[in-house]
C-alpha cells in the first residue's frame, strides 16, 4: 500500500527572514517570496510536498492586526484536510501575540501550526534563518509510531528550542534566542536528533476543528508604575468602546494602593467592563489576595492572568468578548486552561 506523501503549507507574512535592504532609505523592506526559496535550495531535500501561499504583500509584523489573525486561521482552516502541517513564517516582534491568538482561534487542532522567523535576513551570511526554517519544516513533517502529528499544536521555533505558541515571549532583540517560556517547559530541543519533550505535548481530542470566526479590539491596557497619576488612569479607564481592562501589575499580581485608584477601578467594574489582572513579570503569575496590595482586587472580583503570558492574556480576552457571556460564566471561562495557556492550580 502506498503512503499518502506528507504535505506542508508555507504561509509567509513577512518579518525579518523575508527582508532586504533598502540601499536607498537605509532600511529593511520585505522582499518577494520566490527570494527565500531561492535562498533555501535545501528545502527541495526535505521528503515532503511544499506549497506556499502569503497574505496579500508581505508586512512587517510590527502591522500585525487582529484581522491577520483570522485571515491566517481561515487560510488554515479553509485546506486543513488537504495538509498535514502548517508553517507560518513571521516577524519576530509580533509572533508570540499571533501565535496565542492561532491558539485559541484553531480549537481540537491535530496538526501542527509552527510559527517561525529570525534575527537576521535570509541574504546575510551569519542568518539564522536556514536552520529556523528547515527545523521547522522537519517538525512540521514529523510523525509518531500511530502516524499522528509529533506536535499537533500552535507552536513557536526559535533557535533550537521549541515552545507552546501561548507560552512564549520575546526576550531579546539582539540574541538568536530571542524567545523563552519560563512557565511552561520547551517542546522538543534540535541537536544531532531532535529530541521532543512528549510529556509536555498536548494530545488532541478527536473532535473536528472549530474556527473562532471573531476577535474582538475593545480592550484597553492599563499598566501600573511608581508614580502612576489619576490623570493618567482616568485616561485609560475611560477609552471609547472599552469592553475589558487588562491591568498589567507589579510581581504576584500587586498594585498601588491608594484609594484614588481603588475606587476609580471598582468604579471601571461597577460598569460591566471585564477586568482582568497579569504580572509585568514574564516568570511565575498573579495570586490575587497573597498580598495586601491585591486584596482589594480580589474582593472587587477582578479576575486572574494566573501564569499567562501578557500575550496569552490579552489575546484570550479578545477571543473570549465575541461570546457575549456574563461575568461570572467569563471569568470561569477566563480561569480555566482553553489551550495549555496557564497552569491550573
Amino acid at each position: 500500500m502506498n503512503q499518502q506523501p506528507i504535505r506542508i503549507l508555507l504561509l509567509y507574512t513577512g518579518g525579518t527572514i523575508g527582508m532586504v535592504k533598502d540601499v536607498a532609505n537605509d532600511t529593511l523592506i520585505p522582499f518577494d517570496f520566490q527570494y527565500l526559496l531561492d535562498k533555501i535550495p535545501e528545502i527541495g531535500q526535505l521528503d515532503c510536498e511544499i506549497d506556499t501561499d502569503s497574505l496579500d504583500r508581505p508586512i512587517d509584523s510590527s502591522d500585525i492586526k487582529p484581522e491577520h489573525w483570522l485571515r491566517l486561521a481561515q487560510r488554515i482552516e479553509k485546506d486543513y484536510t488537504y495538509y498535514n502541517g502548517f508553517v507560518i513564517l513571521h516577524g519576530s516582534d509580533t509572533m508570540a501575540y499571533t501565535a496565542s491568538a492561532l491558539s485559541f482561534l484553531l480549537k481540537n487542532l491535530s496538526k501542527p501550526v509552527i510559527l517561525t522567523g529570525s534575527q537576521l535576513p535570509i541574504g546575510v551570511a551569519r542568518s539564522d534563518a536556514r536552520e529556523n526554517l528547515l527545523t521547522t519544516l522537519e517538525i512540521a513533517m514529523a510523525r509518531r509510531q500511530d502516524g499522528l502529528a509529533m506536535v499537533p499544536e500552535v507552536c513557536v521555533y526559535f533557535e533550537y528550542d521549541l515552545f507552546r505558541g501561548n507560552r512564549v515571549h520575546k526576550i531579546s532583540t539582539e540574541d538568536f534566542e530571542a524567545f523563552e517560556s519560563l512557565n511552561y517547559p520547551k517542546l522538543a530541543g534540535a541537536g544531532v536528533n531532535i529530541k521532543f519533550n512528549q510529556g509536555f505535548i498536548h494530545h488532541p481530542s478527536k473532535e473536528a476543528l472549530e474556527l473562532g470566526n471573531s476577535i474582538s479590539d475593545e480592550v484597553a491596557i492599563l499598566t501600573v508604575f511608581p508614580g502612576i497619576t489619576p490623570a493618567y488612569v482616568e485616561a485609560v479607564l475611560n477609552t471609547a468602546g472599552m469592553k475589558a481592562l487588562l491591568i498589567r501589575s507589579f510581581g504576584a499580581g500587586n498594585i498601588p494602593t491608594d484609594a484614588w485608584l481603588i475606587e476609580a477601578l471598582q468604579a471601571c467594574f461597577d460598569r460591566g467592563i471585564f477586568i482582568v489582572d497579569v504580572s509585568q513579570c514574564v516568570g511565575g503569575g498573579v495570586a490575587l489576595g497573597k498580598y495586601a496590595a491585591s486584596k482589594a482586587l480580589k474582593e472587587m472580583g477582578v479576575i486572574s492572568a494566573v501564569d499567562m503570558t501578557f500575550e496569552a492574556a490579552l489575546t484570550k480576552l479578545m477571543y473570549l468578548l465575541p461570546f457575549g457571556m456574563g461575568y461570572a460564566e467569563f471569568k470561569q471561562q477566563y480561569e480555566s486552561d482553553l489551550r495549555g495557556e496557564l497552569s491550573e492550580s
